[in-house]
């Protein structure tokens, strides 16, 4: 079979590459962000990938999460993605947890299994918060999406430390939330400096906009950050 990192391990390397194969990644949530972010480290050559979702490919998620196409409508997206995936790289040992995260099914996704990082791409604030929370008392490294949804500018995007972010509501939530249990920094974020628009369309109140541009661009710079951490790039 061909080597098909060759044109990644012309710029990283052997070692990198042999290092990136025994790396094991935790992808949670595959939505426009999250579903960028694995499959970005999967064409890394991340050996060992676990991604979680529970969610079923609906018409909504058809301008910008990657497994969604009209083909795939009503798949879950833990298997539309493991298709992908699979697809890419035969040799990727991938496992999938079609659950949604919360403190009740976190013991699945963490027992018996080691992780060298971990990409947070829930939505729910108070999952989210458990994620955070359980990686850190673990000592797991991660990075954790903040709000992508009402902006259009990706140029905005910034990877920070949750004590440097601003403008971000969500950031400030997670900020505050955190304050309470002592964390204060410690906690790599990629956010934006947008401030969130108002819609320009009528729409269901809960209904947020979104735009693939930025929310791909925020799931491939967690995938970037996630590579820089393991090969001490950056």
């Amino acid at each position: 079979m061909a080597d098909i990192w060759q044109r990644t391990r012309i710029l990283l390397g052997d070692r990198a590459m042999e290092k990136l194969q025994h790396s094991h990644i935790l992808v949670v949530g595959l939505g426009g962000v999250g579903s960028y972010a694995a499959e970005a480290i999967t064409r890394l050559g991340v050996g060992h990938i676990t991604i979680v979702d529970s969610d079923r490919i609906e018409t909504s998620n058809l301008n910008r999460q990657l497994p969604a196409m009209h083909s795939t409508l009503g798949e879950f997206k833990t298997r539309a993605m493991a298709a992908r995936m699979l697809d890419i790289n035969p040799a990727l040992d991938l496992t999938q947890f079609t659950l949604r995260y919360h403190p009740e099914t976190s013991q699945q996704v963490f027992a018996h299994r080691s992780y060298d990082y971990v990409l947070d791409a829930i939505d729910s604030l108070p999952d989210k918060l458990h994620l955070i929370k359980t990686c850190i008392k673990q000592g797991i490294p991660l990075i954790s999406c903040m709000g992508a949804a009402n902006r259009i500018d990706p140029r905005l995007l910034a990877v920070a430390d949750i004590s440097q972010t601003s403008v971000c509501p969500m950031a400030r939530r997670v900020r505050r939330e955190l304050r309470k249990d002592g964390i204060v920094k410690g906690l790599e974020v990629v956010y934006s400096r947008e401030q969130p628009r108002r819609p320009a369309a009528e729409t269901n109140p809960a209904a947020l906009g979104s735009m693939v541009t930025v929310t791909a661009s925020a799931g491939l710079l967690m995938a970037q950050q996630a590579i820089n951490r393991l090969l001490d790039l950056a």
